[in-house]
This record gives C-alpha cells, structure tokens and sequence, in this order.
C-alpha cells in the first residue's frame, strides 16, 4: 500500500520520501527512499525528515516491542525454558506529531475488532488528520478495502479494489481534505 500511496502522489506532482524497513517492495521511480533497520532508526530517520516535509502518511506499523536485549551469538538449545523480554518501541507517528508545524498528518489503523472506535481513538491520541482503517486481510493482498476518517469520526470515503486503485482515491481525498484546504 506504501508503495501504491508513493506513485498516486509522484502522479499527482508531489515530491515522495519513503522511510522503509527491509521489505520485499518495488518503491516507484522518482521518490527517495530511506533505508532503515528497526524502529529506532525509523524514528530518527523520520524526525530528520519530517521537519522539511508538508505532510506524512503512515502506512506501515514498525515494531510496537523489541527485545530488552540482543544475543551477540547464536541461542544454543539448553533443554530449559527460555524467557523472551519485551519492551514497547516509541510510537512514531505521535512522536512526529509533537513537533510538527503546519503539516498534515494521515494514519493507517489495522485493527481486527471495534474498527471504527479504535481508529478514531488512535487518531486522537497520534493528533492524526485523518486515519485510514483496514483489516488484516489487507498483508501482503492485492486488494484492499479502506474507510477513511476526518477529524470529527465522518466518513470520508469507503474504497475497495486494487491496491492502485484504492491509493488514487485515498490521494485525492488526500488532496482535497488536507493539502488543497491548506
């Protein structure tokens, strides 16, 4: 979807910089791509970025945990049990969202149950624009189902079809709602 959003917005003029983890993605031609490793280094990246930008889609979650520590070596089999820490990785998108200006800020919610509620109050807490939601059988699909919501919960738009297809229309909601209105 990240690299769908990239070409609706490189069609429609705009200049695109894609801060990515390793993926298995084709970004389009034209748009600057910043390579990253873990949420950490997506953060920084993204807070080195964000200030030169006039808007930011986040599409894609990072990690929401991280190990309290990395093994230097392999883990050898012991026969015992092994305990896994976590700990939470900062929440970039309300990181950004402390120091933003005058830009607008769009943000994907996955969620599996109580979509709409969930998405309205991941909006509010990131100060999100608008939240896009889908489900999980959006991963690594070629077709996709959407409902985008504005600030106030009203329904800016309901897409399905093509990743393609849908990032066009999710753009020019985009475009009309938050960088036209500017």
């Amino acid at each position: 979807m990240g690299s769908a959003l990239a070409a609706a917005a490189v069609e429609a003029g705009h200049e695109v910089v894609i801060v990515s983890g390793a993926v298995d993605v084709e970004y389009p031609a034209g748009v600057e791509v910043v390579p990253v490793v873990s949420t950490d280094d997506m953060l920084a990246a993204c807070l080195k970025q964000f200030p030169t930008c006039d808007g930011l889609i986040a599409v894609a979650a990072p990690c929401d945990y991280r190990p309290v520590t990395v093994a230097p070596h392999k883990i050898r089999k012991t026969g015992d049990v092994l305990r896994l820490e976590l700990v939470e990785t900062p929440d970039i998108v309300a990181t950004l969202a402390t120091t933003k200006k005058d830009q607008w800020m769009v943000a994907f919610a996955l969620e599996t149950e109580d979509q709409r509620l969930r998405a309205m109050q991941k909006l509010e807490r990131k100060s999100c624009d608008m939240i896009v939601v889908n489900g999980p059988e959006a991963i690594h699909a070629a077709d996709t189902h959407v409902e985008i919501l504005g600030k106030s919960g009203q329904v800016l738009g309901r897409f399905g079809g093509s990743k393609s297809d849908v990032a066009r229309k999710l753009f020019d909601v985009i475009q009309r709602h938050l960088i036209h209105a500017a």
